[in-house]
C-alpha cells in the first residue's frame, strides 16, 4: 500500500506529505499502490493523482467509518488481493504523515522481513520520550509478542522506550484472517492494526522487529512546528543531493529547491534562490540572488538575476537582469538580453 515520486515542496501540505511517503515506499518490485482515504476523499484522490508521476498506478479505497487503523487496512484488502493475485506476496503498511521516511529504510525493512521468513515485521524506534507511542513487548525467544498502546499500557510497559512506528510488513495470505480476529476491546473502542502482532504471534507465526537507527525518520507531522521541522530536513536532503552532483550553492541554508526540480552539474545558485515545481536548469546556468522560478526551463550558460518567472523558457547564453518579471509566454530567446526596460509581449 504505497508508491510514487513526490511533487512540489513549497509548503509541506497534506498532499505533499503523502507523496513523500509514497516515494519512500516505491521499490522495484512494487505491484500495486493502495491509498486509503477518509474525509474529503474526492479532493485527496484528485490531489494525489495530479501530484504523482505519470507512471504511478494508484488505487484509492474509502474508509467511510473511522473505526481505527485495523479497519482502514481491512477496507483495502480486496484491492490488495486483486493486485497480488494468486501469489503470496507481502503488504507494506505505512501511515501518510511520515514524510521523512527514507527509501533505503523501507528497502531494508522488506529485505529483513523476507530473509527471516517472518509473517510480520514491524519497524521500531527508540525514543527518549516515548509518550503517546505503542510499546513493543518481546517474548523470551526475542519475537515480538505484542504491541501495547499507551492508553492500555501498564506502568511497567510505559517505561519501555522501544516504540511502534506504525510501519510494518505482513504476509498477504495471513493479513485478512488475522484482521478478522482483531477486536475492539481497548480504551478507544477501535480496531488497532497493532493487534495483528499478538494475533499472529499467538497463532505460532514468526513476528519480528527491525530497529530504526534514526528515529527522526518516523516523526509525525501534526502541527505547524513539526511541519517546519520536517520541511527543513527535507530541504537539507535535497540540497545535499544536488551539491554532491556538482551544483554550486553560495548559501545552501538559504536556497530552496523543490523535489521535482532537475539540475545539471556546474549550475550556480546564489543566495535566496527558490526553484518551485518542475524547473529544469541546464549546465553552466547561474540563478539569483533571490530569484523565484516556477516551472521554468533554463538552457546552458544562461544567467538570471533577481527575477520572478513562471512557466517560461530562457534560451542558452541569454541574460535576464534583476528586477524583471517573466510571465507565461515571455520566453527569452538564446543570447537575448532582458532588462527591466525590455518590452515583453503578453
Amino acid at each position: 500500500m504505497r508508491s510514487s515520486r513526490p511533487k512540489p515542496l513549497h509548503q509541506l501540505c497534506g498532499r505533499a506529505m503523502v507523496l513523500y511517503v509514497l516515494d519512500a515506499c516505491a521499490q522495484d518490485n512494487v505491484r500495486a499502490t493502495v491509498v486509503v482515504v477518509g474525509h474529503h476523499a474526492t479532493w485527496v484522490e484528485k490531489e494525489l493523482r495530479e501530484g504523482a508521476r505519470d507512471d504511478a498506478a494508484l488505487t484509492f479505497v474509502e474508509q467511510n467509518e473511522q473505526l481505527g487503523t485495523g479497519h482502514a487496512v481491512s477496507v483495502a484488502l480486496s484491492s490488495v488481493a486483486d493486485a497480488i493475485g494468486a501469489t503470496d506476496g507481502d503488504v507494506l503498511i505505512v501511515p501518510g504523515d511520515t514524510p521523512l521516511l527514507r527509501r533505503a529504510t523501507v528497502a531494508r525493512l522488506l529485505d529483513e522481513h523476507r530473509a527471516s521468513d517472518a509473517a510480520l515485521t514491524v519497524l521500531s524506534a527508540r525514543m527518549d520520550d516515548p509518550t503517546g507511542y505503542g510499546r513493543l513487548v518481546y517474548a523470551k525467544d526475542h519475537s515480538v509478542e505484542r504491541i501495547v498502546e499507551e492508553r492500555d499500557a501498564s506502568a511497567e510497559q510505559r517505561a519501555i522506550d522501544e516504540v511502534n512506528t506504525s510501519i510494518m510488513v505482513v504476509r498477504q495470505s495471513l493479513l485478512g484472517p488475522a484482521l478478522r480476529r482483531v477486536g475492539r476491546q481497548n480504551a478507544q473502542n477501535e480496531y488497532y492494526l497493532t493487534d495483528l502482532v499478538a494475533v499472529l504471534h499467538d497463532m505460532g507465526h514468526v513476528t519480528r522487529s527491525l530497529l530504526l537507527e534514526d528515529a527522526s525518520e518516523v516523526a509525525g507531522v501534526n502541527d505547524q512546528l513539526q511541519l517546519a521541522r520536517a520541511e527543513r530536513v527535507l530541504r537539507r536532503r535535497i540540497n545535499e543531493r544536488w551539491l554532491s552532483r556538482g551544483v554550486t550553492m553560495w548559501n545552501p541554508d538559504d536556497t530552496y529547491i523543490d523535489c521535482d526540480v532537475e539540475l545539471s552539474y556546474d549550475v550556480s545558485l546564489l543566495p535566496g534562490t527558490i526553484l518551485k515545481n518542475h524547473c529544469v536548469i541546464a549546465r553552466g546556468a547561474q540563478i539569483g540572488p533571490h530569484a523565484m522560478l516556477t516551472d521554468v526551463e533554463v538552457d546552458e550558460n544562461a544567467s538570471i538575476g533577481t527575477v520572478e518567472a513562471t512557466r517560461v523558457r530562457v534560451g542558452a547564453e541569454a541574460k535576464v537582469a534583476s528586477f524583471v518579471v517573466l510571465r507565461p509566454g515571455d520566453d527569452v530567446a538564446p543570447g537575448e538580453i532582458v532588462t527591466p526596460l525590455t518590452p515583453r509581449s503578453h
